[in-house]
């Protein structure tokens, strides 16, 4: 039931993904071994080495490349002011942690079928449908589409909100070797 907004008190058909379940990472470093030839302690070991290079060049302000995915990089969400005098760490709302996936995942996921099972209140199931839409994934490094409703994370323009999105180091609006028009993020 709708708690809020203009359909308070009524019964609505909400879409989300559903989760199978999160893979421990020892059968994920296991399935590696098989599939590639080598030997588990190794791929775990270098699985270890792979998580603290990323988390360490990543807190340091860099896109790190995560082989046959995509990047990780953190941004933050952040308020805007009109003068630089206002400038300060107060701006800062929350920390994030941004994935951009590679075009490879973003084509498996156009590529793949929907099921969509719908429960009633009692958690009967009343219909299942398969997708027919056009696999549509949304681009957020591009601006199109973002998952918060008016936030523009990839421009640090407004809509209306008050809060931006700084993607780089500690440089609000500066840019980088890879980045040179400053920000762009997934939002």
């Amino acid at each position: 039931m709708m708690k809020v907004g203009t359909m308070a008190g009524t019964y609505r058909y909400v879409l989300q993904a559903q989760l199978y379940n999160k893979l421990a990472e020892a059968k994920v470093i296991k399935e590696a071994a098989l599939r590639s030839g080598i030997a588990q302690g190794t791929i775990n070991a270098s699985w270890a080495a792979i998580g603290e290079v990323i988390k360490a060049w990543a807190t340091e302000g860099h896109s790190v490349a995560i082989p046959g995915l995509g990047t990780m990089r953190f941004g933050v969400r952040a308020s805007s002011v009109a003068e630089v005098s206002e400038v300060s760490t107060g701006l800062i709302k929350t920390r994030r942690v941004i994935f951009t996936p590679n075009v490879d995942i973003k084509d498996e996921l156009k590529n793949t079928s929907i099921n969509i099972t719908c429960y009633d209140k009692d958690g009967n199931i009343v219909k299942q449908v398969t997708s027919d839409d056009d696999g549509s994934v949304e681009d957020n490094e591009n601006g199109n589409g973002n998952e918060n409703g008016g936030e523009n994370e990839n421009t640090g323009e407004n809509e209306n909100t008050g809060e931006n999105e700084n993607t780089g180091g500690s440089s609000t609006t500066g840019g980088s070797e890879d980045n040179p028009g400053g920000e762009g993020g997934l939002g």
